[in-house]
């Protein structure tokens, strides 16, 4: 009678469909350097499982301590729960929901604010959670005003040493190369060398 009962249960294993399996070596994780973002634009706080697991049916939850409610996201049961956000996430917030099945529990946030910024936390329970800091700013903006700033300055000094080089060589009767020639005649036509 044991065999046959044993034989039962092997069979009923067998059968049973097969659920997310988590074992105690997954875990969630999250970038080790802070997330940096320009106002306005959206961005991605990094989050996944290690080694990769199908979380699709999990509960993701991704949480701001400083808040309440403190729900940035949550998804249960296969569906994002818009009811639980705090009202200042709702319609900003979502995951990659056909990257769950890989493991893949990062957070998209659209139309970054300067009141984003802080701790956000990645949570599955029975599994383990993960923090990312997010810095808000605009200074992504200015510095690409002071490399364009740089660039145009650059270009001005360069033009205005083939000018110079140009005059030298052309008093000298000397040959200029097509390039000076080039340089010379873009600057006087924008009166650079003036």
């Amino acid at each position: 009678m044991g065999h046959v009962l044993n034989l039962h249960v092997l069979v009923l294993l067998l059968v049973r469909p097969q659920t997310p399996c988590v074992t105690g070596h997954v875990q969630v994780v999250g970038p080790a350097q802070p997330v940096v973002a320009a106002v306005g634009q959206d961005v991605v706080l990094p989050c996944h499982l290690e080694p990769a697991a199908n979380a699709s049916e999990m509960t993701v939850e991704w949480t701001r301590p400083d808040l309440e409610p403190r729900f940035v996201y949550v998804w249960r049961d296969g569906v994002e729960l818009e009811s639980k956000k705090h009202p200042v996430y709702k319609g900003r917030t979502s995951v990659f929901s056909d990257e769950l099945k890989h493991g893949n529990i990062s957070l998209k946030l659209s139309r970054v604010r300067i009141s984003d910024e802080g701790r956000y936390r990645c949570f599955i329970p029975d599994v383990g959670d993960s923090s990312v800091q997010l810095i808000p700013g605009k200074f992504m903006l200015n510095v690409s005003i002071i490399n364009i700033m740089s660039l145009f300055i650059l270009s001005v000094c360069y033009t205005k040493c083939a000018v110079e080089l140009y005059t030298v060589l052309h008093q000298q009767h000397a040959h200029v190369p097509p390039f000076l020639w080039f340089m010379s005649s873009m600057s006087r036509s924008v009166n650079v060398h003036q």
